[in-house]
């Protein structure tokens, strides 16, 4: 079975994705911010990561951009989930690594979809 770590200060957000990638036969795991799921990389690296922009401690890019210093940081699929719109943030998120982009609110059509495009399903 596929993991994916859900990154997002909101516990619902985590809640509902969490739910949805179950669903999608994932295993998950959560992260309030970037800095708890860059712990949890560390510890084990998941096969995609479900990635808020505006969290607390360690906003999503620069979880981003050391996820992918990290030995092996390479290999998950990131999906940004947020509620920026602005071109040039998703440009930014793109060019830092991440696999696909997904705006809030989102449903279960649109999580399918972006992880099916991003290969994982």
């Amino acid at each position: 079975m596929k993991t994916c770590l859900v990154v997002d200060d909101s516990k619902m957000i985590r809640r509902v994705a969490g739910r949805i990638l179950k669903d999608l036969s994932f295993e998950t795991s959560e992260a309030a911010n970037g800095q708890d799921a860059l712990d949890q990389c560390r510890g084990q690296m998941p096969d995609a990561i479900l990635l808020d922009w505006n969290m607390p401690v360690m906003d999503g890019l620069n979880f981003l951009k050391t996820l992918r210093k990290e030995p092996k940081g390479g290999d998950p699929v990131v999906v940004f989930c947020t509620a920026e719109r602005d071109v040039t943030k998703i440009t930014e998120a793109l060019e830092a690594g991440a696999d696909e982009y997904v705006m809030k609110p989102f449903d279960s059509d649109i999580i399918e979809s972006k992880f099916m495009m991003a290969g994982l399903i």
